[in-house]
């Protein structure tokens, strides 16, 4: 059976992947800060038959990252899938931050997509792999400072390990949500949005698509 984890589950884009997958028959390895965000998301894709795992992990914090990693891996194997959804998203002006804050949303926004990419890359790479991130912000807002310097370094780093990974065989990708709230029945529904995740992994490399954006 094929298998996905998810970096950052959640109500919105994490859930509509981790459902997505699941309809194609996919086991699901959900990693999120608390077991209040995990349940839900689990009780529904088990109530469809799906086998789905949770694991608790800030995605900004290495050691716990690594620690869940390792259990998806030892319990599931390599992921022929990874999302990586996780942020913080809070509004900020430029200065209003002190620098241990702004540090720490660098960590969740994008050390932590570094972390997983480290430990699973390569792996992933000579299986013929898919490794997405869930970017944003490609207008940078001086309302939202750190997500906008979080998703453009997301934006680089996608690139960076797709120059690296890409010629080894896996598929690094961006999925860039334009802007504005993520909600069932909007412009930015989350099932819609989940489709371009399911479409980016269905390509063959000769088709390979690098950032989408809704």
């Amino acid at each position: 059976m094929n298998n996905i984890t998810i970096i950052g589950a959640g109500p919105g884009i994490g859930t509509a992947v981790a459902r997505r997958f699941a309809c194609e028959n996919f086991s699901v390895a959900l990693i999120a800060r608390t077991q209040k965000t995990l349940d839900p998301i689990i009780a529904e894709l088990s109530s469809t038959g799906c086998e789905v795992v949770g694991e608790l992990a800030d995605a900004g914090d290495e050691q716990q990252l690594t620690r869940a990693i390792a259990r998806i891996e030892q319990q599931h194997g390599i992921p022929d899938v990874l999302v990586r959804n996780a942020a913080v998203v809070r509004m900020d002006e430029p200065g209003e931050l002190d620098r241990k804050e702004l540090l720490a949303t660098w960590e969740t926004n994008v050390l932590g997509g570094m972390t997983a990419a480290v430990l699973l890359g390569e792996k992933m790479a000579s299986a013929g792999g898919t490794l997405l991130f869930t970017g944003g912000m490609p207008t940078p807002s001086p309302m939202l400072t750190s997500l906008s310097l979080g998703k453009a370094a997301l934006r680089s780093l996608a690139a960076l390990l797709g120059n690296e990974l890409g010629p080894k065989g896996l598929h690094v990708a961006t999925v860039t949500v334009s802007g504005g709230p993520v909600a069932p029945g909007g412009p930015w529904d989350p099932d819609e949005i989940a489709e371009h995740y399911w479409r980016l992994h269905q390509q063959q490399p000769a088709e390979w698509e690098y950032e989408v954006t809704h």
